[in-house]
């Protein structure tokens, strides 16, 4: 009996792993293509706007560049001070950006813009990663999570290691 089911399992085996596998969706059943590339350079462009109007304390600008809703997050650990913080939602978010910018009015220098930028995109949104290296901080590795709002990129989640200088990439 235990023979004859190890025979029929073993044939229902061989017979699933010989079968056609399912043929992939038309460009049409998979929805509207996503020009990879353009999506880029708008999450750039986000970015890049984001980074300028903080470091210049341009608070209005800066609010365009997020979304505002409950449950977006904001998270800095900073190694080189050894201190952490979090944000969660919106109105804790934009409180603690304009305090600080009310408490540190002095523009401060713009990294570069970023161009090389690592990124995964889900239909409207996109995980993005990448490293910069600011004049006051030093190295820095950000992590954003993007979301498409009305055509536009915007950021729902962001963290931010800062490293200090320290810690410099090496590897060069």
């Amino acid at each position: 009996m235990i023979k004859t089911l190890h025979y029929c399992l073993l044939f229902a085996l061989i017979s699933w792993g010989c079968s056609e596998p399912p043929k992939n969706p038309s460009k049409a059943e998979q929805g509207p293509s996503i020009d990879f590339e353009q999506e880029k350079q708008a999450i750039l462009a986000t970015l890049n706007s984001e980074t300028a109007a903080a470091f210049q304390r341009d608070y209005e600008t800066w609010t365009t560049k997020w979304v505002h809703d409950a449950d977006i997050t904001k998270t800095y650990l900073d190694f080189s001070k050894n201190t952490f913080s979090q944000s969660l939602g919106w109105k804790e978010i934009s409180e603690f950006v304009r305090v600080f910018i009310e408490e540190n009015p002095e523009p401060e220098p713009v990294p570069q813009p970023l161009n090389q930028i690592d990124i995964r995109l889900y239909g409207n949104g996109a995980w993005v990663s990448y490293e910069q290296h600011d004049e006051i901080r030093g190295r820095k590795r950000e992590t954003r999570l993007m979301e498409k709002v009305d055509g536009e990129w915007k950021i729902a989640g962001m963290q931010t290691t800062i490293y200090g200088f320290d810690f410099e990439d090496k590897t060069e």
